[in-house]
């Protein structure tokens, strides 16, 4: 007997969707620190990595609208978090070579996700991955976590020359899976990146809301930058659905 539903294809973000990159992260800058020796010249990591997080998010964002390229991202991240707090004898594009070692290493995952995904691949649908980042790092942070088994294809930025939130990520990824539109769903935590472009590119949408909304209606989407959407009327605009545990997936496809 077919199973008859609205989708075939789900398209998930990795970071912080699946992967817990906030606790990955920080764990992996601990270990990073140490390995460096830096830790005589740290008084206060908590605030080192503020800074870092700072910092890095905004070569992030300059990354995604295409300002700056990969080099230039590694490399500033560290050397402008070294020299903010004065630290010596540390090459930053080492530093960062030596975090993205141990980065995908690390196996934290966001609760439910495994029990969502195993639910998933008993219905038969097709799971995919759309990412932004570095494909060697995600890659390894798939098989380290366990989640490559769920996946049968994964779609990185640095491989497909357009972060999310460009279409081209989304249009690249669904004549991949020979996928349509109508089939196919994304389901991200970023509304600026992960449910913009998927509106942009007319497939339906899942927002991941991590901060535990008891209720979505209160979600205010009005803040978002308009600089790269086409979305009509964005103020009015709301995800198709919206969750704030990954389990509610069960329940909606």
């Amino acid at each position: 007997m077919s199973v008859i539903r609205k989708y075939d294809h789900i398209f998930f973000d990795l970071d912080n969707t699946l992967w817990d990159f906030d606790v990955n992260a920080k764990i992996t800058m601990a270990q990073t620190v140490a390995e460096l020796n830096m830790y005589e010249q740290i008084v206060d990591f908590d605030a080192f990595y503020a800074y870092y997080e700072k910092i890095n998010s905004a070569l992030w964002e300059a990354y995604r609208k295409q300002e700056i390229r990969k080099p230039e991202l590694i490399k500033k991240r560290f050397e402008d978090t070294l020299a903010h707090f004065n630290i010596k004898g540390i090459d930053p594009v080492e530093m960062n070579d030596l975090y993205l070692d141990i980065m995908p290493l690390q196996t934290t995952l966001l609760p439910g996700v495994i029990e969502t995904l195993d639910y998933l691949q008993s219905r038969q649908y097709q799971l995919h991955i759309i990412s932004n980042g570095f494909k060697k790092v995600q890659t390894q942070k798939m098989k380290s976590s366990g989640l490559s088994d769920y996946f049968e294809k994964m779609f990185v930025s640095e491989e497909v020359s357009a972060p999310k939130p460009d279409v081209r990520i989304f249009r690249h990824a669904l004549m991949n899976c020979n996928a349509s539109k109508k089939k196919s769903i994304m389901i991200g935590d970023s509304f600026e990146t992960d449910i913009i472009g998927a509106m942009d590119f007319g497939i339906d949408q899942v927002h991941f809301v991590r901060d535990d909304f008891m209720n979505s209606s209160s979600l205010n989407y009005r803040h978002v930058s308009d600089n790269h959407l086409n979305v009509k009327n964005i103020n009015s605009s709301k995800p198709t659905h919206i969750i704030n545990d990954i389990t509610k997936l069960c329940i909606i496809l």
